[in-house]
């Protein structure tokens, strides 16, 4: 649809021009003009994790400098924990010039997740075992991470909670310096306990390369116990679907997001009527749209089409997503995504890091001006080619 051979091979061929200028000397991708032009740890995990088939070298540099600058040390000001995944980091400033948190940043609940997960997905494609084994200590702190920093109650989820108070007050991949979301910490996000268990059971698969047994139980127990008390704690029966979170006081934050279609590619959904009652209430006319599925639904009171996080529509968000429903056979599903996302960029001719959809038209003219280049979209759309 849209593009033939030729058009798709030299469309090809323009994104990685343009991706040149986000492309660091180190190898790994910044995550965009002209607002993040520098280190990302969740935007260039994803970016790698789109250009692993094409470009596995990207995965390998990624993870290299991630894990130089993996946390050390307790540091509230940084919100830097032992084998934590930073956040962001401009290698020309000591802090970031508009609101002067330290660099580097940790403020990111997910980055050392999506890590663990990279580290797999780049194993499973390479075999590299030198690589492997060089690496496998920051493999084991970003685990310790996991249990002691990210689950500070122990109750298998992963939480945030701001340190720093000039640090994000969100810290998911809808992060944002207000509580635009209306969850009171700490916040344990849905798709970030999804990015969990995945992180689990592929490390596990890791620790039976290595022969370590004792690892791969204590993972895969702590895998199977998440994976119950996600689907009892997370599922809103009378929604049925996936709540965006739970708060402080471990409630439910009730609204309709697209943070559960994450879920798809990671496992931890339990049944396969769940898994169809996600599906459907993606593709459900309050969500999506001619040009992609909304981060937010039109019928939530914060709902608005312009916004950043509450009703506008990500290429990334929308790959991601994708992956899922491909990787669970749902062929059409994943078609009307690709096609959504081709469609946008041919009625726009570029595509940014995000765009609103009102009355069915495609709109850029938003309060926040979306990036371009924005490096996840771009790799989405070449995926999507």
């Amino acid at each position: 649809m849209f593009f033939d051979y030729f058009q798709r091979k030299i469309l090809k061929q323009k994104i990685l021009l343009e991706l040149t200028k986000l492309k660091d000397r180190r190898g790994f991708f910044k995550a965009g003009l002209p607002r993040f032009n520098r280190l990302f740890g969740r935007d260039s995990i994803i970016v790698a994790w789109q250009f692993l088939n094409e470009r596995p070298g990207v995965a390998k540099a990624t993870l290299e400098i991630l894990s130089q600058y993996q946390g050390k040390v307790i540091n509230g000001e940084r919100e830097e924990e032992p084998g934590k995944i930073l956040h962001e980091f401009d290698f020309k400033f000591k802090s970031h010039p508009q609101y002067h948190f330290p660099f580097p940043y940790y403020g990111s609940v997910d980055s050392t997740l999506l890590f663990l997960v990279l580290f797999s997905f780049y194993y499973q494609k390479t075999k590299d075992k030198k690589f492997l084994n060089s690496h496998w200590e920051n493999i084991l702190r970003a685990i310790h991470w996991i249990e002691e920093y990210g689950d500070k109650d122990k109750d298998l989820f992963i939480e945030y909670q701001r340190k720093s108070e000039n640090g994000l007050f969100h810290q998911g991949w809808k992060d944002s310096f207000e509580d635009h979301l209306k969850i009171d910490p700490p916040v344990a996000l849905v798709e970030v306990q999804g990015y969990q268990y995945l992180a689990l059971r592929e490390i596990a698969n890791l620790a039976e390369e290595k022969k370590d047994w004792d690892l791969v139980d204590k993972l895969e127990e702590r895998a199977w116990q998440l994976k119950k008390k996600f689907n009892e704690k997370f599922w809103m029966e009378d929604k049925k679907y996936f709540a965006l979170a739970l708060d402080g006081k471990k409630q439910q934050r009730k609204a309709i997001t697209s943070n559960p279609g994450h879920l798809l590619f990671t496992g931890i959904i339990r049944e396969k009527e769940k898994i169809e009652l996600v599906v459907k209430r993606l593709f459900a006319k309050d969500m999506f749209t001619p040009y992609g599925i909304r981060t937010h639904s039109a019928l939530e009171e914060d709902f608005d089409p312009k916004s950043y996080h509450l009703g506008s529509v990500w290429p990334h968000d929308n790959w991601i997503i994708a992956q899922g429903l491909l990787k669970l056979g749902y062929q059409k599903e994943y078609q009307k995504i690709r096609k959504a996302i081709l469609r946008a960029y041919k009625e726009l001719g570029y595509l940014p890091e995000y765009y609103g959809v009102v009355d069915g038209k495609i709109t850029v003219d938003l309060p926040t001006p979306p990036c371009y280049l924005q490096a996840w979209s771009l790799g989405a759309l070449f995926d999507f080619l």
